[in-house]
C-alpha cells in the first residue's frame, strides 16, 4: 500500500472537490509517485497537496515530492462559515452563520509547526478563501465541546479567491512596519486589527523565516525588526 495516501473513505467533500479543482482531469488524483500517493497533478504537471489542517504531518512527503518536481499546496481558508445541524435520523433542524471568519492570516496555523515549508525549492502555498457549508448531526458521539454533535461533512459554497505565495518575499505583506521600525507582538496585532494568538504565531514563522528579527525585549514583551 502507497503511504500518505489520504483515506478515500474518510474524505469530505470539501478536499474532494479541491482536489478535482486543481486537477488536470479526473485521472490525474490519487496519482502513485515512488512510495507517496499526490493529491493530484495540475495541468502544468505540478503535484497537488490540499491540507485543510497542519502542514507538519506533510512536511517529509512534500520534501520529498519536490525533490522530483514542483509542489502546489492548497490550503483552503474559510471566509463565510455556515451551519447545517440535523438529527440522528437526518431530519433538518437548523441552519445559522458561524461567527468565525477567516483571512489571509490563518495562514500561520498550518505553518506554525512546519515553518520552514515555504523556503523548500519548489514549494509554493496557495491558499483558497471559500465559503463552506458544514453538516452537523445530533448523535451524541461528537466532541463535548459542541455537546456530542458530530460534523458529518464539509462542502464548498461559495469561491472568492486564490492567493499565491511563490517566494520567500511573498510573505513580506504580513510585515506592516518599515525597515528598522521595531515592533511587538501586540504592536502588529494593534496595525492589523488580530487576534494576539494569531499575531503571535505569524512571528514565530516569520522569524523561523528570517523575515523579522528578535533584537531584545520591552519589558516582557520580544521586540522585532523587518
Amino acid at each position: 500500500m502507497k503511504k500518505s495516501s489520504i483515506g478515500i473513505r474518510n474524505e469530505s467533500s470539501l478536499h474532494k472537490t479541491l482536489k478535482f479543482q486543481y486537477a488536470a482531469s479526473a485521472k490525474k488524483t490519487e496519482v502513485a509517485v515512488g512510495e507517496y500517493v499526490a493529491d493530484a497533478i495540475s495541468e502544468d504537471g505540478e503535484f497537488i497537496e490540499v491540507q485543510t489542517g497542519s502542514f507538519a504531518p506533510l512536511e517529509k512527503k512534500v520534501k520529498e515530492l519536490a525533490a522530483i518536481g514542483k509542489v502546489r499546496i492548497i490550503h483552503p481558508v474559510v471566509v463565510t462559515k455556515t451551519l447545517e445541524t440535523y438529527d440522528a435520523n437526518g431530519d433538518f433542524l437548523y441552519r445559522r452563520k458561524s461567527n468565525l471568519h477567516g483571512s489571509i492570516w490563518n495562514i500561520f496555523n498550518p505553518l506554525l509547526h512546519a515553518p520552514l515549508l515555504p523556503l523548500v525549492k519548489n514549494v509554493k502555498i496557495e491558499l483558497a478563501m471559500i465559503d463552506t457549508t458544514e453538516r452537523r448531526v445530533r448523535d451524541g458521539k461528537g466532541s463535548w465541546r459542541r455537546k456530542g454533535v458530530s460534523i458529518q461533512d464539509k462542502q464548498l459554497s461559495a469561491w472568492h479567491e486564490r492567493v499565491l505565495f511563490a517566494k520567500k518575499s511573498d510573505y513580506l505583506c504580513f510585515i506592516p512596519f518599515k525597515k528598522g521600525e521595531k515592533f511587538t507582538v501586540s504592536s502588529l496585532a494593534h496595525r492589523e486589527g488580530l487576534k494576539t494568538v494569531i499575531a503571535r504565531k505569524a512571528l514565530y514563522v516569520l522569524a523561523k523565516m528570517k523575515l523579522v528579527k528578535r533584537i531584545g525585549k520591552d519589558g516582557r514583551a520580544w521586540v522585532y525588526i523587518r
